[in-house]
């Protein structure tokens, strides 16, 4: 068991951006890789590491800002890093950027944390369950019919993964068509047992949204994710009122002030949470506080191998997203990445932190800082 005093001895950042295995788009934007930060915490022999899905301006922050106010600081304290860190991005603004710096470096530090200890995260954290459900997430607006029922046959026949997402909200031209046409194709494909979601990414005015939601009540579409921009609150909430689905956002929250006014609006029935976003493991569980103070469950916003265990500690958790495009990444990249057969992922509590370790020599072709 370690001393009272466990400085952190070395901040170190590496940035990777890994190809997509397709084009990948969305309602709004198309992208051809993924870029991952990677953070190291040490303290003596001992490593722990986190990570976040951002540019690699992230990284730069973490060595020319957030390194000095954290190295030399005690390893157990990860809270007082993390409100070191809120402080030294002042200048440099906390949203975007900066949030996702201080998220890869905060989830390093409570990986570091569980090591030392020689407890697996979740322990630490304090478990209320054994495991996590999860949704297959991917359905990309890029994939024709067949590349799309081969991803939704995989999650929900060969998995069991019984509730998957789709991307949705082209609202240009006839896209809305489209869409129609992409939902019918897939609750075709899942059968009438699997939940059926949607992903507009914020595409569709809410005027849009409802019709679209009304066209398909015929299908049992249960979650629908930003209808329209996270940032229209009243919008969201104009949608949720008239919807029978369950109306969805937050992936954008890069602070607590952002999802209390969410939650405040009556805008969602459900806040999405990031962790490599938010501000780490320790902004989750304090944004998780106030959606229970507003009965309101969290869901997991992709990168699932961070939020595994802060999620099986988290009693309003709903489920995580395993997103296609960083399940892929995490299971390529770490030894020790879980499998979601059955709907769930399952920490092994016989290890310590996050029970992963990043393999150095299979990333190095991807590393471009």
């Amino acid at each position: 068991m370690p001393g009272v005093d466990v400085p952190v001895d070395d901040l170190s950042w590496a940035a990777y951006r890994v190809p997509t295995d397709a084009a990948e788009a969305d309602g709004t934007i198309t992208w051809h890789a993924t870029t991952m930060v990677l953070v190291r915490a040490r303290a003596g022999a001992t490593v722990g590491t986190g990570w976040t899905y951002a540019p690699a301006a992230a990284g730069t922050l973490v060595g020319e800002v957030l390194a000095d106010v954290v190295t030399g600081r005690c390893a157990l304290d990860v809270a007082g890093a993390y409100h070191a860190m809120h402080r030294a991005v002042r200048n440099a603004g906390r949203p975007g950027v900066a949030a996702t710096a201080i998220s890869a470096v905060d989830t390093a530090l409570w990986d570091l944390k569980a090591r030392l200890l020689h407890v697996r995260l979740a322990r630490l954290i304090g478990t209320v369950r054994d495991r996590a459900p999860v949704y297959g997430s991917g359905g990309f607006t890029s994939y024709d019919d067949a590349q799309l029922g081969r991803q939704l046959e995989y999650w929900v026949h060969q998995l069991r993964i019984p509730r998957v997402k789709i991307k949705i909200g082209e609202s240009w031209g006839n896209a809305v068509d489209r869409d129609l046409a992409r939902i019918r194709y897939a609750r075709d494909v899942i059968g009438a047992d699997a939940e059926l979601y949607v992903d507009a990414n914020g595409g569709y005015t809410h005027k849009q949204a409802i019709r679209v939601a009304y066209a398909t009540t015929d299908l049992d579409v249960r979650w629908l994710e930003e209808p329209v921009s996270s940032d229209d609150l009243d919008g969201l909430r104009r949608v949720r009122d008239a919807v029978a689905a369950d109306v969805t956002a937050g992936e954008y929250g890069y602070d607590l002030d952002y999802f209390r006014r969410m939650c405040a609006a009556g805008a969602v029935d459900c806040l999405q949470v990031d962790v490599s976003r938010c501000g780490g493991i320790t902004e989750w569980q304090r944004i998780a506080a106030v959606a229970a103070a507003h009965n309101l469950q969290v869901s997991g916003h992709t990168a699932p191998h961070l939020h595994v265990d802060p999620a099986v500690a988290t009693a309003n958790l709903r489920h995580l997203e395993w997103f296609h495009d960083h399940a892929r990444i995490e299971s390529m990249l770490f030894d020790g990445a879980l499998a979601p057969d059955g709907g769930t992922l399952r920490p092994d509590l016989s290890v310590p932190g996050n029970g992963l370790t990043f393999r150095d020599a299979d990333a190095a072709r991807y590393r471009i800082a």
